[in-house]
C-alpha cells in the first residue's frame, strides 16, 4: 500500500489518486512504483474496465517532480528517479484499457506527462498547464515525447521553449486535452465517460487499443494493412458476436470480456 496513491475499483472503474496535496500532488519515487504495481493488477483484473487518474484536493493535478525532495536526491544514480518516471510513462502509454485523466487543477511539468500518457483528458475550465523546466535551466525530456504524438512541432516547441501557462480552453482547442468543462461539470463529465467507457466491449477496447499503439508509426498503407488484420481478430471475439446480435435484437448488448 502506499500513501502517495491512493486506490479503489468502483463500478468496474479503477480510481487512482494522487494524495500529496499538501505537496500540490507533486510526483515521489513511491508513488511511481506503486502506480507500476498497479497497472500490472488493473491490466489482469476483469473487474477493471478503465481507469481514472487525478489528484487530491483542488490545489493542483500533479505539480511534477517533488523538488522538496527531488527524484534525483532519492538514489544514488541520478537518473534512476527519472528513468523510473520514463518507465511508467511507457507502461501507461501501452496501458490496454482506457485510462482518463480528471484534471482537477494545475497540471505542472512531470504531471504532463501522465496526463498526456492517458487516453482521454477531460479538465476544469479554469485551470492551467504549463512546462516550466526551462526556468531552471532543464527541459521537459520525457514529457517531449508525448507532446510531439499530441502537438504540432511549432506549438510543442512553444510550450516548451516558452515555459508559460496554457489556459484549458486553449489546451483544448490545441487538441492537447479532449474538452474542457465548467468546474461543476468536471464531475459530471467524468462519470458520465467512465460509465459509457465501462460499457463497451473490453475485449474489443484492448485489442484496438493495442493495434493503434502498433500502427501509429507505420506508413500509410502498412497501417491500413495492419488493422485489416486486427478487425478480423476483434470480429472473432464473443463480444463481437454478442454485439451485433443485440443490434438486430434492438437490445444493449452485454459484454463478458471473450
Amino acid at each position: 500500500m502506499s500513501d502517495d496513491l491512493l486506490y479503489e475499483v468502483k463500478d468496474n472503474v479503477a480510481f487512482l489518486t494522487i494524495n500529496r496535496e499538501a505537496r500540490r500532488n507533486a510526483i515521489s519515487l513511491e508513488m511511481i512504483r506503486y502506480f507500476l504495481d498497479r497497472l500490472g493488477e488493473m491490466d489482469l483484473d476483469d473487474a477493471v474496465r478503465a481507469v481514472c487518474l487525478t489528484g487530491a484536493g483542488e490545489k493542483a493535478f500533479c505539480s511534477g517532480a517533488d523538488l522538496g525532495v527531488s527524484l534525483a536526491k532519492q538514489d544514488k544514480n541520478p537518473l534512476s528517479g527519472p528513468k523510473l518516471y520514463a518507465t511508467l510513462l511507457k507502461d501507461m502509454a501501452k496501458f490496454p484499457k482506457p485510462l482518463v485523466a480528471r484534471i482537477n487543477g494545475p497540471c505542472i511539468a512531470g504531471g504532463m506527462g501522465l496526463m498526456l500518457a492517458c487516453d482521454m483528458v477531460i479538465a476544469r475550465d479554469d485551470t492551467y498547464f504549463r512546462l516550466p523546466e526551462v526556468n531552471v535551466g532543464i527541459f521537459p525530456m520525457m514529457v517531449g515525447a508525448l507532446l510531439y504524438r499530441n502537438l504540432p512541432r511549432k506549438k510543442a516547441m512553444d510550450l516548451v521553449l516558452t515555459g508559460r501557462k496554457i489556459p484549458a480552453l486553449e489546451a483544448e482547442r490545441l487538441g492537447m486535452i479532449s474538452r474542457a468543462v465548467g468546474p461543476h461539470r468536471l464531475d459530471s463529465e467524468v462519470g458520465d465517460t467512465l460509465k459509457y467507457l465501462t460499457s463497451m466491449s473490453p475485449m474489443g477496447t484492448r485489442l484496438g487499443k493495442q493495434a493503434f499503439a502498433a500502427m501509429s508509426d507505420m506508413p500509410f498503407e502498412a497501417a491500413v494493412d495492419y488493422l485489416s488484420e486486427a478487425l478480423g481478430k476483434v470480429i472473432a471475439t464473443k463480444d463481437a458476436a454478442e454485439g451485433m446480435q443485440a443490434f438486430m435484437e434492438k437490445r444493449a448488448p452485454k459484454f463478458t470480456g471473450k
